[in-house]
């Protein structure tokens, strides 16, 4: 449910759209290749329509990617049966659609809208795993034993059905009142296991708050949502496949994973500085994963205090490989090594990285098509997480700034989360939290640099980042700011034109 919601006027996203140089209609031969292969693909002879698949998506979603069914197995444990979309089978190697995914490389989503990644005769239709209709599927097959641990893996393209689109608030309320589907019932109690065994890998689980811009009658709502239950759980079933996928790929010596190196010692320590902030307990002997899932995402310093968290988990990347084993084959907020194969009509990797483990699966060569385009997606995708992260930010940022703009002046009570690196080690002392805690700084000050002085415009002013409680908002504020405390602050910028705020210490 909601924590925060706060109305706003009128809201113009499309300056945002042309920063980005995003693109607008497909091409015409895209167009025409998508129309032919919507009518003309013919669905796998492999039928497991018999199966009572259901996706769950949010409820305005329909480019739906993923269904599956979850059952005990005979033996002990439990079956799992995930069906993705077959996005390969209607996009054309060499043609012109297959040209357009890679300069799009992924769906970008805008309060308004979405620039997606295929075309909506597609992405909406004929490939979306929508209820009620057969439609072509990579079927992944995942057997685990009574603690979890994967036992055997199987892939094949299939025919499905989905039988319901569920949604997570209403899949929810059937969980709490203990009506969930059949096929679905055993979610809570896999994804708590699977949670379970993550934390003890030493994976990062982090619930974050999505901070969403909604239509809201003639204006906009800015919503803090923090997730369900069902949410995690479901993205534990990703998870679960994406691990199987990286297993099948670095067996085969060949593929594409998504790695991320451990947290950095320096970003666990600002982390503890914010949980102080923000009145997170943290004891002594607690972890960070320990930590991070005693919080309350629901409450708007929780999620101050999980965003934050959020910086422990930079550098990620793809690594593509082929015949060799990578250097970095884990990811960090994993705790496994791990491959993304399960969202291909939203992102462009998991089309190819599917085709490798289905070769890999079936004991044959790799299509040369998928095996060429591995070396090249690393860099794609890094280029469109970027503007996808733009984009969302931007969106927020402009929220941001257009309800507050009245609210100049203002002053708030926020918790310091960040500082700039720029203290000396007597300044960092300066800072310390009781208990020998220092901020973490490393670039000493004008006094201490050659020549005792810096000159005036070649740094910008002295400050960190901030967050304040009610509207839940995070930003950059001015001033010698204590790391780890509670300041009073003003508001000094909301400015929807440059989409930023910003605050001054008091």
């Amino acid at each position: 449910m909601p924590i925060n919601r706060v109305w706003a006027p009128h809201i113009d996203f499309s300056q945002l759209r042309r920063e980005l140089e995003l693109p607008a209609e497909f091409p015409p031969d895209a167009m025409r290749e998508a129309r032919e292969a919507a009518t003309g693909v013919t669905l796998p002879a492999v039928d497991r329509t018999d199966i009572p698949f259901v996706t769950v998506d949010p409820a305005t979603s329909r480019d739906l990617d993923q269904a599956m069914e979850l059952t005990r197995r005979s033996a002990g444990g439990y079956r799992v049966r995930y069906a993705i979309a077959d996005v390969a089978s209607y996009v054309r190697p060499g043609g012109a659609l297959e040209a357009e995914t890679w300069v799009r490389g992924q769906t970008i989503y805008f309060p308004d809208g979405k620039v997606p990644l295929h075309p909506q005769v597609l992405s909406e239709g004929a490939v979306s795993l929508l209820p009620d209709v057969d439609r072509a599927a990579i079927l992944w097959t995942i057997d685990l034993d009574a603690d979890g641990e994967i036992v055997a893996i199987a892939l094949e393209r299939a025919r499905v059905r989905s039988r319901a689109k569920l949604d997570y608030v209403g899949l929810q309320a059937d969980v709490d009142a203990g009506t969930a589907p059949e096929s679905i019932a055993l979610l809570p109690e896999l994804g708590t296991l699977l949670a379970r065994r993550a934390a003890d890998r030493g994976a990062v689980n982090l619930p974050l708050p999505e901070q969403e811009v909604e239509q809201n009658g003639d204006g906009w709502q800015l919503v803090l949502r923090a997730p369900l239950a069902v949410e995690e759980h479901n993205a534990q079933i990703s998870l679960l496949t994406g691990m199987a996928a990286a297993t099948l790929m670095l067996r085969g010596g060949i593929g594409l994973l998504r790695t991320m190196p451990a947290a950095r010692p320096e970003a666990v320590t600002k982390l503890r500085a914010a949980a102080a902030s923000l009145d997170v307990p943290w004891p002594p002997d607690a972890s960070v994963g320990a930590v991070v899932a005693s919080v309350d995402p629901a409450s708007p310093r929780g999620a101050a205090f999980l965003n934050q968290a959020a910086e422990l988990l930079r550098g990620a990347g793809y690594t593509a490989f082929d015949n060799e084993t990578p250097d970095e084959t884990g990811h960090g907020g994993v705790g496994a090594p791990y491959a993304h194969v399960t969202a291909p009509l939203r992102r462009l990797a998991d089309r190819y990285a599917t085709e490798v483990c289905l070769a890999l699966h079936e004991g044959r060569e790799v299509p040369q098509w998928a095996r060429e385009a591995l070396p090249r997606l690393p860099k794609c995708m890094a280029t469109t997480d970027r503007v996808a992260s733009a984009a969302d930010r931007g969106a927020v940022g402009l929220a941001e700034a257009v309800l507050l703009a009245h609210r100049v002046g203002e002053t708030f009570e926020a918790g310091v989360l960040d500082v700039d690196e720029d203290r000396t080690k007597a300044g960092q002392d300066a800072t310390a939290k009781p208990g020998g805690q220092p901020a973490t700084a490393t670039e000493p000050p004008a006094a201490a640099k050659p020549n005792g002085r810096d000159k005036p415009n070649n740094r910008r002013p002295r400050g960190g980042k901030v967050a304040i409680d009610e509207p839940a908002v995070q930003a950059r504020c001015l001033g010698d700011l204590p790391l780890g405390d509670r300041i009073q602050v003003r508001l000094t910028q909301a400015d929807p034109a440059t989409r930023e705020v910003l605050f001054e210490r008091i």
